[in-house]
């Protein structure tokens, strides 16, 4: 087993490289400042100048240990589990009983939305596996507007080809016709509409059409539920958002619907305090390890961010048996975050520069040449490297250590050409800034981590069809990327950062930040539509179709946390604390009215 180092906090930071930053052309002055020597004179001698180092001004953690080790669940015995499976197994006859192929399409929509579908994947495909098939065999069945939209959507999303032909016989004149009525039926194309492949103009017309629809006619709507619901899709559409985070929302919404089942809503309840109890437990042991870490104490300049961190793992991978999964996708996040604090803002280009050599040569011994701070964040990274090779060795008897150190120095020399870009005073264009920052957000490492720490057999092959970066994955990174800096630009231009890619599409075109955002948001969702175009290639890539989707939820978290122009990952008092709550403090109220809950439950 490898040997895992740690250091006395009694070092010094004498061998600091004192180094005093040019201040590039486009950094503000409101940006703080930390100075960490001061000028002296010793017999006649003037010292080096102080280390004039940049803040990013971020708040202290808001969740700490003590409340976080406070959590509780009640919904952990046997007589709460024993309930759950007959409901799973009332919910799974469903699937026999319902006839009609509209109704299976509405079983598994509200399966999904509701965070149950996870227990009937198999149900799931062969349904539509049958409803495919049926449509493939000229099933010329009419079917209404949300019907058609509703069948297209589940299909493309669970990798079942189906053609936007179907759409053409609600188009007259060349244009979609829907009656001002159907607001549902536009909603359920709006949704659809987000499944297109690069190159259907039918899809893109169908976008336009609803996109522009829903939003004049929104506040004529009568049904409160139904506003709620185009509301909530106009801020961001099912493809882009993570079923986990939504799914407290959408069993309230449920439970106020008219074709409620009650079966139905009961497991939705219980499934999600069910699991509310493991995530709390896992989120219990990753603040145990991040204290005994000590980096928030030891490295006050950076963010302080578990709680996010693992929100953006669960929202990556939410399934109770990916516990290993999102346990080491926190500690890299956090651990990314910190790293990226260090390259952004506060390390010095000289130091900045060694640090990324010593990363290159691996070698402990030669940490003894980083200053203090840096020597904590070699060996964070150092440590969870060696901790992961060791796990994975155990368990699938695969050499994965190679690999991780080539990931971690590629983000390192990558964040170091960003560092050179602001000492340097370079304005980068939009096609350097997402050339590299593809890979500084941390995209291309966090998908070979997903792919590494998911619970199916690791094949080198695919590992080196990641690394590689073809364009399912490249898009998907620059994706991220896009909608990171749609969320943090603001703030990281005050702190005087590298220009994000709003400010680079601004510098390229002359243009204001209002258009800039209104680009980058059509990009993201043009990319959107040639990764959908890589899915359904002819020429098959060699992964799984799961694991895409994993990979495409570490973009959509990114959209749930920076879709409303704020950082949610930075600041933790807006979404993410809603998300924190709803999904990992607060379990889901169950009516007194049923007499399990109220006396077998809680025995």
């Amino acid at each position: 087993m490898a040997a895992v180092f740690s250091i006395s906090p009694h070092v010094t930071s004498c061998n600091l490289r004192r180094f005093s930053p040019c201040k590039p052309k486009y950094v503000t002055t409101s940006m703080s400042v930390i100075t960490s020597a001061v000028t002296a004179t010793v017999e006649g001698s003037v010292l080096p100048e102080p280390i004039i180092r940049r803040s990013g001004n971020y708040k202290p953690c808001m969740w700490d240990n003590n409340f976080l080790q406070s959590l509780k669940n009640d919904y952990t015995g046997e007589a709460i589990k024993a309930r759950a499976s007959e409901l799973k197994e009332e919910v799974r006859l469903m699937f026999s009983n319902v006839e009609k192929p509209q109704d299976k399409l509405e079983l598994i929509d509200r399966l999904q939305r509701l965070g149950l579908a996870y227990h009937f994947q198999e149900e799931i495909n062969c349904t539509l596996k049958k409803i495919h098939k049926g449509q493939t065999n000229n099933d010329k069945q009419k079917k209404d507007l949300h019907t058609t939209a509703l069948e297209f959507r589940l299909l493309r999303q669970h990798g079942f080809f189906v053609s936007p032909e179907c759409f053409k016989r609600f188009i007259g004149n060349g244009k979609f016709i829907c009656p001002g009525a159907d607001i549902k039926g536009m909603l359920s194309l709006y949704e659809a509409s987000y499944f297109f492949i690069e190159g259907e103009t039918l899809m893109e017309d169908a976008w336009c059409f609803t996109s522009k629809s829903l939003r004049e006619c929104l506040q004529n709507i009568t049904d409160v539920d139904l506003q709620t619901q185009v509301r909530h899709s106009l801020e961001l559409p099912l493809q882009w958002r993570i079923p986990r985070y939504d799914a407290r929302w959408n069993v309230d919404l449920y439970e106020r619907s008219s074709d409620m089942i009650p079966a139905v809503l009961e497991f939705a309840k219980l499934d999600f305090n069910i699991r509310q109890g493991l995530y709390q437990d896992e989120l219990k042991d990753l603040s145990r390890w991040w204290c005994r870490l000590g980096m928030g104490e030891k490295l006050p300049f950076a963010r302080d961010r578990l709680v996010p961190s693992y929100i953006w793992s669960l929202g990556i991978s939410s399934e109770p048996h990916d516990r290993y999964c999102r346990v080491q996708l926190t500690k890299l996040i956090q651990l990314v975050g910190v790293h990226d604090d260090v390259y952004d803002v506060y390390g010095t280009l000289d130091e900045l520069e060694l640090f990324t050599d010593v990363v290159e040569r691996w070698d402990v011994n030669a940490m003894k040449e980083l200053p203090y701070y840096m020597k904590i964040c070699f060996l964070s990274f150092y440590n969870f490297v060696h901790e992961t090779s060791n796990y994975i060795r155990k368990d699938q008897n695969i050499e994965i250590l190679p690999d991780q150190r080539k990931w971690w120095i590629n983000l390192f020399k990558r964040q170091l050409v960003e560092a050179r870009w602001y000492h340097g005073g370079h304005q980068p264009t939009m096609e350097e800034r997402l050339s590299n920052g593809l890979v500084t957000i941390g995209g291309p490492i966090g998908v070979l981590y997903s792919y590494i720490c998911a619970e199916d057999p690791i094949k080198k092959e695919e590992i080196e069809f990641i690394e590689g970066l073809p364009d399912v994955v490249r898009l998907a990174c620059e994706i991220l990327r896009l909608a990171d800096d749609y969320g943090t630009s603001s703030a990281e231009l005050k702190r005087g950062d590298v220009p994000s890619s709003i400010q680079c599409y601004m510098s390229d075109n002359g243009v204001s930040e209002d258009v800039a955002r209104a680009h980058l948001m059509d990009l993201m969702r043009k990319k959107w539509a040639q990764v959908n175009k890589c899915r359904f290639s002819k020429d098959p890539i060699p992964l799984s179709w799961h694991f895409v989707d994993i990979m495409l939820n570490l973009v959509r978290a990114a959209h749930c946390l920076y879709n409303s122009g704020d950082d949610g990952f930075g600041v933790e008092d807006g979404v993410t604390k809603d998300i924190l709550f709803s999904l990992l403090v607060e379990p889901i109220p169950l009516k007194e009215s049923n007499p399990y809950i109220v006396g077998e439950y809680m025995k």
